[in-house]
């Protein structure tokens, strides 16, 4: 069973290619109609003034690929660094300075931010902000029971490619003079993201009775779209959704089943629902290991391999690989 066991698989018009459409359109119309905040030009031509474009967002997800993409032309800043969970995230009163010094906002959108969308209402009356992850076709996007759609879109490496090009594009538009050095940049990086989904492919070699992933909350399905695994989270899609004790008993009853060897806690996440699945599983005789530490909704520390959204990626890959097949052991 690919994806996650909350989601029903069906599928809706698309409808976000519109709202694209209308976030451009009007962030150009008010650069074309107002200069930026402390002196700062907000013409089409902005990053001309010093030769770089100063891009702010949310989540790391989006900066460090960005900042890769665009080299030396691009000064990047994440509101959200290491262990943040964008479900529960406030802005402050220092992020929007942040936002408001930025040529450039990108978020992810789909409510991943649920309590910054006034925030970024106002700031894109004032200069370009593009939700990245609400340039995909709906058709493509993951819903659980409810309707809700799925925001954790960068553990599908093939929709956050696309999700990403979408902010280049944005960015080639506000930047005309490094349109040619902009795409470089992103071709370079996206065959590094094609090399990493051959490094991915070693799911694959995961037995059928091994293909169940289960973690803190509702991350990772995409990633099991695309890997064939079952994903299982103790709280929905969102973190503020709380853990029932119904929850625990049907994952314990889970992981009894298919003899799950291994369970994951989330960097981001409190693990203690975890833990009380791992203590009721081996008081009913099946004693699960901890597979080891993922990267859900935030990366790692700046400067390592898990601080790279590339990094990150490989990093759950191997986790999850070495704990489902008993390699790590």
């Amino acid at each position: 069973m690919e994806g996650s066991r909350k989601r029903q698989k069906r599928w809706k018009p698309a409808i976000w290619a519109a709202v694209l459409a209308a976030l451009v359109t009007g962030a150009a119309a008010a650069l074309a109609g107002c200069s930026g905040k402390e002196g700062r030009a907000a013409g089409p031509n902005a990053a001309e003034s010093d030769g770089n474009i100063r891009i702010t967002t949310t989540i790391a997800q989006i900066a460090e690929p960005l900042a890769a993409i665009g080299g030396d032309r691009v000064i990047v800043e994440s509101l959200m660094g290491p262990g943040v969970d964008p479900h529960l995230y406030k802005a402050t009163q220092g992020d929007i300075r942040k936002l408001r010094e930025a040529d450039v906002v990108f978020y992810n959108g789909l409510h991943l931010e649920a309590n910054m969308l006034d925030v970024f209402g106002q700031i894109g009356r004032e200069k370009p902000v593009l939700a990245v992850a609400e340039t995909l076709p709906e058709e493509k996007l993951l819903k659980d029971e409810l309707g809700a759609v799925d925001p954790h879109v960068w553990f599908d490496l093939d929709l956050w490619r696309d999700a990403l090009a979408a902010a280049v594009d944005l960015l080639k538009a506000h930047a005309p003079a490094l349109a040619e050095e902009l795409e470089a940049g992103k071709r370079a990086y996206f065959a590094r993201l094609e090399a990493l989904k051959e490094e991915a492919a070693v799911l694959a070699a995961l037995p059928d009775e091994r293909r169940v992933l289960v973690t803190a909350h509702d991350a990772f399905g995409y990633f099991g779209r695309a890997h064939g695994l079952e994903v299982v989270g103790l709280m929905g899609l969102s973190t503020e959704d709380e853990v029932g004790l119904t929850d625990i008993e049907a994952t314990i009853d889970l992981l009894l089943e298919r003899r799950v060897p291994a369970v994951f806690v989330e960097s981001s996440v409190n693990p203690d629902a975890i833990r009380a699945v791992m203590e009721g599983a081996k008081a009913r005789g099946l004693d699960v290991k901890l597979g080891g530490e993922l990267f859900s909704d935030a990366m790692g520390d700046a400067g390592t391999e898990e601080g790279t959204y590339i990094g990150m990626y490989r990093h759950n890959v191997r986790t999850i690989y070495e704990a489902l097949s008993g390699d790590g052991e």
